[in-house]
């Protein structure tokens, strides 16, 4: 018997032994043939159709040299395992680039040539907090053109991909579409004068879309006030065109009739958009006004309400407006996901959420020659609410609430033959007073070289909101080792990119970023919030109804009293302010119970969704061991 142990042993001991040769053989005969598979959902490790297009453009070898810091001691463990997945990605590029993408790995340690090499091409050494100097970036170099990604922050690893395949885009590139931007907002910054440094204040960088729109076009500043939009000008941005004369849509007008693409953001209440010089403190505060393009929209058929902005209880969240504050929920200000973004348009395809504060929305039936498609809508949990109410109290506009049904559009694109809105040609300047009469006016002419139609399809992109550009409501900068890094809020950014590039021409690029864009919601947990929350609402209500009604019996109790009683209650008073307190108690009780349900069923999903994600794999497993032994048994019995 101990003999028969022993040899079970030893059998036991020689097959884990002949194991784990087989696991470190295989291991070294297949490192040899580099195979990876992607098993993840989204193929967040697989290049995307937009980075092969842009690839098999190449007709020419494509140079790109990967600047890293080798050194153990240097380099913090964090980057080293971050610089290992730039070279995996690095080498699915080239995988894919059919032999035209060539990757140089160097390592520049000081004083070499290869540091040398790399301030040449742009990258900087970063400073890390021990004073040491490490390299971890990249330049890409096609004939004589060169861009440089200075650093790879693992802040913004979801934009890897598309950092890289945007720098190869540009290098083959030769010419960069002009794109005009038109805007009564500060979106090109406030450099610094004389003036604002004797008063110790800063100038102000663009904003980020337009920074990061600059590295892929050229973009001119078109004035507000101009009557010709430039020749050169492909796409026309227009943002927040308040106040815009007659004059300058019509310069619009003329540039859509050439066959130019217009993207226009308007807005029924900016927030970023302050009064100039308030005479009155209190007014700082105060929205600056809406904006529109009325001439054209009414001649394309839309209207855009300027006194109106959306709510929807399904994109709204709790937020505070005011520092310290308390949070309050914001049915205006819209979170939106997926329920409301055109999942079939490449725009808007692969964005799964925006936020837009106080967007305004578009009706009204196009013309004929035109066809409309919605990008951006509300849900039918939505209702339109005044703008100014709207921005004070969040609250007021929930407690009213009453969702209409509809889905508001709020950003739409009209395609077609579009006709000119001013057949007359273009307006007239004002009219002078002077003494001549009627009679010995000349007679007016009309302008040769007024175009009345597009001579083919034109393009226009129309959207409800101007805030969503703005850097707060986008993107978060930060300063990291001395590098500004931009990472997206949500898909704000995006979709501006997305817009300005497919009006542009190539559309590669759109599928490479908006793939980083994608995140998973916890969509059920957001309408359990909304359904507690209108519950929440309708007890809020009840309970402020019952105050009102217990108010009004007290006046008519107080009323009822002789002068010499009025400041004493009397038993009717008494008696109903006890009702109400009573009724009062009953009610809170209810809310706390409303939130406290809330709570325990996000509780509940959270913890079936760990034990289903950690339990699940271990489970299948030990079933599928405790059926192969039963069949064993079974096996084992019948001989």
């Amino acid at each position: 018997m101990k003999k028969k142990q022993v040899e079970t042993l030893l059998y036991s001991v020689a097959g884990v032994g002949i194991m784990l040769v087989v696991v470190v053989a295989f291991n070294y005969v297949a490192s040899a043939f580099k195979q990876r598979i992607d098993l993840t959902h989204d193929k967040v490790y697989t290049l995307s159709p937009g980075t092969k297009a842009i690839l098999n453009r190449l007709d020419g070898p494509v140079e790109v040299r990967l600047y890293v810091t080798q050194g153990a001691k240097e380099m913090p463990e964090n980057l080293k395992t971050y610089a290992q997945r730039v070279e995996d990605l690095l080498s699915e590029f080239q995988q894919n680039g059919k032999g035209k993408i060539e990757i140089k790995k160097l390592n520049p340690e000081p004083d070499s040539d290869a540091e040398d090499s790399a301030r040449l091409d742009g990258v900087e050494g970063q400073m890390l907090p021990t004073g040491e100097s490490v390299y971890l970036g990249l330049a890409v170099s096609y004939l004589d053109q060169k861009v440089a990604i200075p650093f790879f922050a693992p802040e913004r690893e979801k934009l890897m991909e598309y950092d890289i395949a945007r720098a190869i885009s540009r290098v083959i590139t030769t010419e960069k579409p002009v794109v005009g931007v038109m805007a009564s907002l500060p979106v090109f910054g406030q450099p610094m004068n004389p003036m604002m440094m004797r008063m110790g204040q800063q100038g102000q960088q663009p904003w980020v879309f337009i920074s990061e729109l600059q590295s892929d076009f050229d973009i001119k500043q078109v004035s507000m006030d101009g009557e010709k939009i430039p020749d050169e000008v492909k796409l026309l941005v227009v943002v927040h065109p308040k106040s815009i004369s007659d004059k300058a849509q019509y310069a619009i007008d003329q540039f859509i009739m050439r066959g130019g693409k217009l993207i226009a953001f308007l807005d029924a209440m900016s927030l970023v958009d302050r009064p100039a010089n308030p005479s009155n403190p209190m007014m700082a505060n105060m929205p600056g006004g809406p904006s529109s393009l009325d001439k054209l929209l009414k001649a394309w058929g839309i209207q855009f309400d300027t006194s109106k902005v959306v709510a929807d209880m399904n994109y709204a969240r709790e937020l505070s407006m005011q520092r310290g504050g308390a949070p309050q929920l914001m049915p205006a200000f819209l979170f939106m996901n997926s329920q409301g973004i055109n999942a079939d348009d490449v725009v808007t395809s692969q964005i799964d959420n925006l936020l837009l504060p106080f967007a305004g929305t578009f009706s009204g039936t196009p013309m004929a020659g035109l066809t409309e498609t919605v990008l951006l809508k509300t849900t039918t949990q939505s209702q339109l609410v005044d703008g100014m109410t709207a921005s004070f109290s969040g609250e007021t506009i929930a407690k009213e609430f009453k969702p209409s049904g509809t889905a508001y559009p709020l950003a739409i694109r009209l395609k077609g033959k579009f006709k000119t809105a001013f057949p007359d040609g273009p307006p007239k300047d004002e009219e002078k007073k002077d003494d001549k009469t009627e009679a010995e006016k000349k007679p007016e002419t009309k302008p040769a070289d007024t175009l009345k139609e597009t001579k083919s399809e034109n393009v226009v992109v129309l959207v409800g909101d101007t805030d969503l550009l703005y850097d707060q409501f986008s993107v978060q900068v930060q300063d990291i080792l001395g590098q500004r890094i931009v990472i997206p809020r949500n898909g704000n950014l995006n979709f501006v990119q997305n817009l300005v590039e497919q009006m542009t021409g190539d559309s590669n690029l759109i599928g490479v970023r908006s793939r980083a864009a994608i995140n998973r919601p916890f969509t059920v947990v957001a309408e359990m919030q909304a359904s507690a929350q209108e519950a929440y609402q309708s007890k809020l209500k009840e309970i402020e109804a019952k105050l009102a009604d217990t108010q009004k019996r007290l006046n008519e109790l107080q009323s009822k009293k002789e002068g010499g009683q009025r400041f004493i209650l009397s038993p009717e008073q008494q008696q109903e302010l006890e009702k109400f307190k009573h009724e009062e108690a009953n009610t809170k009780k209810e809310l706390k119970e409303v939130r406290k349900n809330l709570r325990r069923d996000i509780d509940s999903l959270e913890f079936w969704t760990k034990v289903l994600n950690i339990g699940a794999m271990p489970a299948v497993v030990i079933l599928a061991g405790l059926t192969s032994a039963f069949f064993k048994r079974q096996r084992a019995k019948a001989k």
